[in-house]
């Protein structure tokens, strides 16, 4: 069971236990993780989902496909770790992963 730490842009961090296989978007949203909307319920095709992964872990995950890269093109304050949550799949592997979330979304 990975174990996700979510940072809020005050610093404020929350540690949350994940099922592998779920995806970061609906782990935050089930857990009222404040930044996270995901209005699009998953499809990649809204980015309010937005996280900054960690350095650390950044290599770990499955690079993002053509669809994510064109859906972060329009985020806000993109940054090097920029992500859409709704493609970063859970596995035993992410356990410890560090997301920041960013100041705001749409």
């Amino acid at each position: 069971m990975p174990k996700i730490v979510f940072i809020q842009p005050d610093g404020v961090s929350r540690s949350i236990d994940a099922d592998a296989g779920q995806n970061l978007m609906d782990i935050a949203t089930n857990h009222l993780v404040s930044g996270i909307v995901g209005d699009c319920g998953g499809c990649c095709s809204c980015a309010t989902c937005h996280v900054y992964v960690d350095d650390a872990w950044a290599a770990k995950l499955v690079p993002a496909d053509e669809m994510e890269q064109a859906m972060l093109e329009g985020v806000i304050d993109p940054q090097t770790g920029s992500r859409l949550g709704c493609q970063i799949q859970l596995s035993d592997a992410l356990d410890g992963l560090v997301v920041r979330m960013p100041a705001r979304q749409f």
